[in-house]
């Protein structure tokens, strides 16, 4: 094997496994009891993976395999610790952090969406995030409220 080659194949691995860290938001780490515990499994994933990868024989192909979940580790081990366990809301009266919220836009779409922390919204699966534009319009706000969004208007007609 020639040096040549070994150098090159170094620098190409150094490359991969100095990945940045996953960025962490700015805003408090608001979180449901459900999100806490994704993050813990998340976190637990990303460990049983690295300590996978740290049984890897070839160095470069260890670390190779393990720059993602050490990234990961990293990641959701501070989002675990920095995390705020937000309980229900008692009182369906006005939308808040953990309300699931159904609204009525000025097309007559009816949408419903749960507000969750950031790590855990997803969408496409009914949940938005708390720092979401549409989360802060809708948040305090009660049943028969219009709201306005960019271009066009919804009512809120459920809480939950």
């Amino acid at each position: 094997m020639s040096v040549a080659f070994t150098k090159e194949d170094s620098a190409e691995t150094a490359s991969e496994t100095l990945l940045p860290d996953r960025p962490i938001s700015p805003h408090a780490n608001l979180v449901t009891e459900a999100g806490l515990k994704a993050l813990e499994f998340q976190l637990q994933q990303a460990r049983e993976a690295y300590d996978a990868a740290q049984k890897i024989e070839d160095v470069n192909e260890r670390r190779r395999q393990a720059a993602i979940p050490a990234r990961d580790v990293r990641y959701f081990a501070a989002r675990v610790r920095t995390a705020q366990v937000i309980a229900d809301p008692k009182s369906t009266d006005t939308v808040a952090f953990g309300s699931t919220v159904t609204f009525r836009r000025d097309d007559g779409r009816i949408q419903k969406y749960r507000i969750v922390g950031e790590d855990e919204a997803d969408p496409k699966a009914g949940s938005i995030s708390f720092v979401s534009p549409v989360a802060r319009l809708l948040t305090g706000r009660a049943v028969g409220d219009v709201v306005g969004l960019p271009g066009h208007e919804v009512e809120i007609i459920s809480i939950s």
